[in-house]
């Protein structure tokens, strides 16, 4: 399947071109927002929370979890004190900002994100001079490509269904819905895959596939609202799949990103050259 365009040679032109600086304006975004203060480029260490006090090098105070939540006491509190902090599962916040001992100057701040993933607590550290973030040059990608855009049979489920997927830190699985699945075809060749549930009612394609250089898997956002079939029949509807914006999700930039793997058979049994590239 390919992008369908004007019978008019010009007007196609025209679209590849405006398309193509469009993508080029959202992938510079997209820089932007990985190398922010506290962003994806930052993570410097990822601590599982004890079940009883215990300090961890550098960072204030005594941590520890219990069916309550994750619990932090300073030095300084009274006996009996301390603060309590609860996240859902698969979720996370920043709790806390600290400067390390003997650091000044500008974005000294290292901000303490607390994670629950597989009922366990841990304290993920954002440090905005961590190495990854000093040398970073931008997210290799391919070359943008219009043929990579496809209007892709979708079918929609009814009521999501429960999955359970790996993740990337060893030890961990999320749980999540798959809500449909799409029909992928590039030069006669093939394949079914299935959607997860996305942020503000958006769908994700997870997968992995044979392009050298890449990420063991990557992320597409598929936007339902954007289904040109919504309102006609289940055999006949289709989903707007732009693969130059299939992207890296943070395990690829740090090690200590916990995201969620495809679901099992997400495997494109082809190249898919569109899209970002492997950052390390």
């Amino acid at each position: 399947m390919t992008t369908t365009l004007p019978e008019n040679p010009t007007a196609a032109v025209h679209v590849d071109q405006d398309a193509h600086v469009e993508w080029e304006q959202w992938h510079a975004a997209r820089e932007r927002e990985l190398a922010t203060t506290h962003g994806w480029l930052t993570p410097v260490a990822y601590l599982p929370l004890p079940s009883q006090p215990a300090a961890f090098d550098g960072v204030p105070g005594v941590w520890w979890a219990d069916e309550h939540g994750a619990h932090h006491k300073r030095a300084a509190d009274e006996p009996g004190a301390g603060t309590t902090h609860v996240v859902a599962e698969a979720g996370s916040s920043i709790v806390q900002t600290f400067v390390p001992e003997g650091r000044t100057g500008a974005e000294a701040e290292v901000a303490v994100e607390l994670v629950r993933r597989t009922g366990r607590y841990a304290l993920r550290l954002r440090d905005p001079r961590a190495a990854a973030r000093a040398a970073f040059t931008g997210v290799p990608t391919f070359p943008y490509d219009a043929s990579w855009v496809l209007d892709a049979p979708v079918r929609w489920y009814d009521e999501p269904r429960p999955a359970v997927v790996g993740a990337a830190r060893p030890g961990l699985v999320h749980r999540t819905t798959v809500v449909g699945e799409v029909d992928l075809e590039r030069a006669g060749r093939s394949v079914t895959l299935q959607l997860t549930g996305g942020k503000g009612g958006s769908a994700a394609l997870l997968f992995t596939d044979e392009a050298p250089g890449l990420a063991p898997w990557r992320v597409l956002t598929v936007e339902r609202s954007s289904d040109p079939g919504a309102t006609g029949s289940p055999e006949t509807a289709t989903v707007r799949l732009d693969l130059n914006r299939a992207v890296n999700l943070p395990f690829a930039f740090s090690d200590h990103g916990t995201c969620p793997a495809p679901v099992p058979g997400n495997h494109v049994p082809f190249a898919v050259a569109a899209g970002e590239r492997a950052p390390r």
